[in-house]
């Protein structure tokens, strides 16, 4: 849902970078109560993670392609404040590097798929959580599921206020409510699966459960019960935290790396439905589109497989540098 430069006027585009400039600034402060030693080098790892699977097209319908936001999984593993900065470097990775998303519209992409997604996904989790009982799949499931198409109708109301093309807002609606809904779909097998899998191997890296676990009961033969509230986990050492951190890295650049070379080529669904509604061509030339890693190497002749690396290393360093500034002025117990 990476919109191009072009597609709002420059009111809307300057509105918008405002917002998303006053909610990185506000998550900055909010993410020194999520960041610590552990939790630094995490952030780094899912931000590089999702600009990974982002560059995984899958099918959702004849011609259209959807692929991860990401919004609902970062904040579920690191945190919603911590979740906006993940998104945000991804995104400006991605916009300056990659000609993906234009640059003018940078402040909508990081407003519609890094702030929206993230307080509607995680708004979603914690509403279930407390509603089913603490399921952290499920919970994650549908989070991520509504934060999709959420995200595509606030890219309506925003375009039907400040496109520079005119829409019908309802037929418009439609066809981005419908077809995120499938991508939501996609989006929320993804997230409950990283989730669950992060949860299996080191449940204490999951922000999202934390505090979730029930208190111990220990009953006595005569009836009688007691609540045992169950001691916090000890911060687990550098050592005992690297092989994770390796392993998901690992992972993120065999999909960016080497599955990304089957990526689903069709339009994804903002440029599917553009094209369905007439609005395609107000998009302009990207100011770095003609930089050898636009389009993800297409345009220099670099194989997808080594932009993907180059990208998830560079996403890598700067989320990672971000984090670690962060929880350098935090006070936050692990």
């Amino acid at each position: 849902m990476h919109v191009p430069d072009g597609f709002f006027n420059a009111a809307t585009s300057v509105s918008a970078g405002a917002v998303a400039a006053a909610g990185v600034a506000v998550c900055l402060r909010g993410a020194r109560r999520e960041l610590d030693d552990r939790t630094a080098p995490m952030a780094g790892l899912v931000a590089a993670f999702i600009f990974a699977v982002q560059m995984l097209n899958f099918p959702v319908a004849a011609g259209t392609s959807g692929h991860l936001l990401g919004g609902a999984l970062a904040a579920i593993l690191v945190g919603p404040y911590t979740g906006v900065l993940c998104m945000a470097v991804v995104l400006l990775v991605q916009g300056v590097f990659f000609a993906d998303g234009g640059l003018t519209a940078l402040g909508i992409n990081i407003t519609i798929m890094g702030i929206v997604t993230v307080l509607v996904g995680w708004g979603v989790f914690r509403l279930v959580t407390r509603l089913a009982g603490g399921k952290v799949a499920l919970a994650a499931f549908l989070g991520s599921l509504v934060s999709v198409p959420a995200a595509a109708l606030v890219f309506t109301v925003l375009f039907w206020i400040g496109g520079t093309a005119p829409i019908e807002v309802g037929a418009v609606a439609a066809a981005m409510g419908g077809v995120h809904v499938l991508i939501g779909v996609g989006e929320a097998v993804i997230t409950a699966v990283t989730v669950s899998a992060v949860l299996a191997v080191r449940p204490d890296l999951v922000y999202g459960a934390r505090g979730l676990a029930k208190p111990l009961v220990l009953r006595g033969a005569e009836g009688t019960s007691t609540t045992v509230d169950e001691q916090p986990e000890p911060a687990a050492a550098p050592g005992k935290l690297r092989p994770f951190l390796l392993g998901g890295l690992g992972l993120a650049l065999v999909l960016a790396g080497i599955v990304s070379f089957f990526a689903s080529s069709s339009p994804d669904g903002l440029e599917a439905v553009a094209e369905n509604k007439g609005f395609i061509d107000q998009a302009s030339d990207h100011l770095f589109g003609s930089w050898a890693l636009a389009d993800y190497g297409e345009v220099g002749g670099i194989p997808v497989g080594v932009a993907g690396i180059i990208g998830v290393g560079a996403v890598l360093l700067v989320a990672g540098a971000v984090a670690y500034a962060a929880r350098g002025r935090a006070k936050v117990k692990a």
